[in-house]
C-alpha cells in the first residue's frame, strides 16, 4: 500500500489530504477564519458551577463560556492553582492518575484506564475537586465549539509532542495502546522512566515506536522548555487569557501523521516547503527526503485525482461498487445513514446480494465518518439479513475497519430491524459544517413552503391584524421570489387580499427576509408589527 500526504496552499487555505493506493482516506483543512483550537491552553476564571448537570462553565474570553464537566477537573488541579498562587483554593487532595487530553488528531491512546473517556457511564467517580465561582483555573480545549455550543476544556493539562506527550504535574508514564510488542513497550516504558524529571508524566505515542533514547529525550527537553515558558505566562497574564496556542492543522498533520509508513509528502507551496522540511530534518533527518516540492501549472489535488473525491464529501448521496449507495443525513441530535441496494435482485439471491452490498456499506460508512469528521451518534440503517451470522459479519466489518480510526468509537450490534448504533468522539465540527454555510433561503432544511402556505399564512396575519388594530395601511417586506409569486396572475393575489381586508397593502422586496417569511411595518408610524399580532 502506497501511503501519501498531499498538501495544497493557497492565500485563503491550506488542506492536507492523506491517501491510501490514491484513496482519499483523511482531510483536513485551515482556514485563516476558523483556527483550530483543540490544544490551546488558557487562564481562565469560572462563571458558574452547576452541581445538577455535574459541571462548570469557565470564562475564557469567547462568545460562550466553556463547559468543563466534573469528570474532566483532573487530580493535578491543585497543583495548577498552586501555580497561580491561589492558595485559598478549596481543593481536596486525590490520588494522581495520569491523564491527558487533546485531539485524536495529535494524541495516540495510552495504558490509563483512570482517564475520564474511560470510566464507566452512570457512575459519579469524579475526581472530589470543588470550583466556586470566580476562582482562577488553568484549563485547555478539547473539543471545538459546533453550533450554539461553547468550547469543552479539562484542566488536565496536556503538550503533544513529536515522540511523546508531557503531562504536568504527574508522575506517571503511559505507552499507547497500539505498540503491540511486549519487548517493545517495556522498552520504552522503562527508557521514559529514565529520562523524565521529577513531577512531570509522560505518555508514549505510537511513533515512538523503535526511536532512539536521544529522539525521545529531544522531545521531551522540547517540551519542558514549552511547559515553562507557559508558567511563566500563567503568573503574569490575567484571566481571561490565552497562554499556549497549539500549532495549525497542517502542522499537527506533519507531527502526528507524518508515520515511516508514509512514501512521500507533496507540497505544492515552497514556503511551507521550507518550514516542513525544517522541522522534519530537527526530528526526524532520515525521513526528510519523503518531502518533495510539487510543480504544476494547475492544481495539485487534480493531479493527484483528490478534489473529485473532495466533492463526494459534501453530497447526501455516496455511490458504492456494487451499484449501491448510502444516503447521509444530518440532524441536530444525530447523523443517519441509509443504505440502499440500487437495484432488484432474485429473491434466492437476494440475502446473499443484501450481505455484499452491506458489507461495502460498512467499509464505506467507516471512511465516510473519517473524512467527514462525523461525531455524536450515528445511526446505519443497512439492508435487512435475515440470517443472524450474516448480520454478526456485518458487525465484525466495522469493528475491523473502526481499527483505523483515530478517534473513539463504539459500536453496538446489529438490532432486529437492521439497525447500527455507533458513537464517534466529536473534537471540531465536521467537514459539512467547517466547509458549508446554512442556506438563508430554505435555513437549512432544503425545503421551501409551498406558494399556497405562504399565502394562508399571510392571510392568517392579516386576519389576526384586524381583529385588533383599526389600521387601514400596512408594508409588507417579503423575499423577492416571493413577493413576485404575490403579484402573479390576471387578479394578483396581493390585489385580493387587499380588497377581502379592505387594507392598503404596500410589498417591499427584502432579500434579507428567508423565502415563506413577512415582515409586517405599520404604513403610518412605520413601527414593526410582526411579533405584535403573532
Amino acid at each position: 500500500m502506497v501511503k501519501e500526504i498531499i498538501i495544497n496552499s493557497t492565500s485563503t487555505q491550506t488542506r492536507a489530504a492523506i491517501t491510501e493506493d490514491g484513496n482519499l482516506v483523511d482531510f483536513f483543512v485551515d482556514y485563516p477564519e476558523n483556527r483550530r483550537m483543540v490544544g490551546d491552553i488558557y487562564l481562565g476564571r469560572v462563571a458558574r458551577v452547576l452541581p445538577g448537570i455535574k459541571a462548570a462553565f469557565v470564562d475564557i474570553g469567547m462568545k460562550h463560556d466553556g463547559f468543563l464537566h466534573f469528570s474532566d477537573i483532573g487530580a493535578r488541579t491543585q497543583q495548577f492553582q498552586d501555580l497561580l498562587g491561589d492558595d485559598d483554593a478549596d481543593l481536596e487532595d486525590e490520588e494522581e492518575s495520569s491523564s491527558h487530553n487533546g485531539s485524536n488528531d495529535n494524541i495516540d491512546r495510552n495504558d490509563n484506564h483512570n482517564h475520564p473517556q474511560n470510566r464507566q457511564a452512570g457512575k459519579d467517580n469524579f475526581p472530589p475537586v470543588k470550583l466556586k465561582k470566580g476562582d482562577e483555573i488553568v484549563v485547555q480545549i478539547t473539543k471545538e465549539p459546533v453550533n450554539n455550543k461553547g468550547v469543552r476544556v479539562t484542566s488536565s493539562v496536556s503538550l503533544p509532542g513529536r515522540f511523546c506527550v508531557l503531562l504536568p504535574f504527574d508522575n506517571k508514564v503511559g505507552v499507547s495502546k497500539k505498540i503491540y510488542d511486549f519487548k517493545e513497550r517495556r522498552r520504552l516504558r522503562s527508557l521514559a522512566k529514565s529520562i523524565l524529571p521529577k513531577n512531570y508524566g509522560l505518555i508514549i505515542r505510537t511513533v515512538a515506536r523503535n526511536q532512539t533514547e536521544e529522539a525521545l529525550k529531544d522531545d521531551l527537553n522540547q517540551l519542558i522548555k514549552t511547559w515553562q515558558v507557559i508558567e511563566q505566562n500563567l503568573k503574569s497574564e490575567q484571566p481571561p487569557a490565552l497562554v499556549y496556542q497549539d500549532v495549525s492543522t497542517t502542522s499537527s498533520v506533519i507531527r502526528d501523521l507524518f508515520t515511516s509508513d508514509v512514501s512521500k509528502i507533496f507540497v505544492d507551496s515552497k514556503k511551507l516547503y521550507k518550514q516542513i522540511r525544517n522541522y522534519v530534518e530537527v526530528m526526524q533527518p532520515d525521513q526528510v527526503d519523503k518531502i518533495e516540492l510539487f510543480k504544476t501549472s494547475g492544481s495539485i489535488f487534480d493531479a493527484f485525482k483528490i478534489e473529485e473525491q473532495i466533492k463526494t464529501l459534501m453530497g447526501r448521496k455516496v455511490t458504492l461498487p456494487s451499484g449501491g449507495y448510502l444516503i447521509i443525513e444530518h440532524t441536530e441530535a444525530m447523523v443517519v445513514i441509509d443504505v440502499n441496494s440500487g437495484r432488484y435482485a432474485k429473491n434466492k439471491e437476494q440475502e446473499l446480494n443484501s450481505l455484499r452490498t452491506d458489507l461495502e456499506a460498512a467499509r464505506e460508512v467507516a471512511r465516510q465518518m473519517r473524512l467527514r469528521d462525523i461525531g455524536g451518534i450515528i445511526v446505519v440503517d443497512f439492508i435487512d439479513l435475515e440470517e443472524e451470522k450474516n448480520r454478526r459479519k456485518i458487525y465484525d466489518e466495522l469493528k475491523k475497519e473502526f481499527r483505523k480510526d483515530r478517534a473513539k468509537v463504539s459500536v453496538l450490534p446489529m438490532s432486529d430491524f437492521g439497525l447500527v448504533q455507533i458513537t464517534r468522539q466529536r473534537i471540531r465540527q465536521n467537514i459539512m459544517q467547517t466547509m458549508k454555510e446554512v442556506c438563508p433561503t430554505c435555513l437549512g432544511t432544503g425545503l421551501l413552503t409551498k406558494h399556497s402556505h405562504v399565502v394562508y399564512d399571510l392571510e392568517e396575519w392579516l386576519r389576526k391584524f384586524k381583529r385588533h388594530s383599526k389600521e387601514k395601511y400596512l408594508i409588507i417586506n417579503c423575499h423577492p421570489s416571493v413577493a413576485a409569486k404575490l403579484r402573479e396572475g390576471f387578479i394578483k393575489t396581493i390585489t385580493k387580499l387587499r380588497f377581502k381586508y379592505w387594507i392598503k397593502l404596500e410589498i417591499k422586496e427584502d432579500q434579507e427576509t428567508p423565502v415563506g417569511q413577512f415582515r409586517f411595518f405599520s404604513g403610518k408610524t412605520q413601527k414593526e408589527l410582526t411579533e405584535e399580532i403573532s
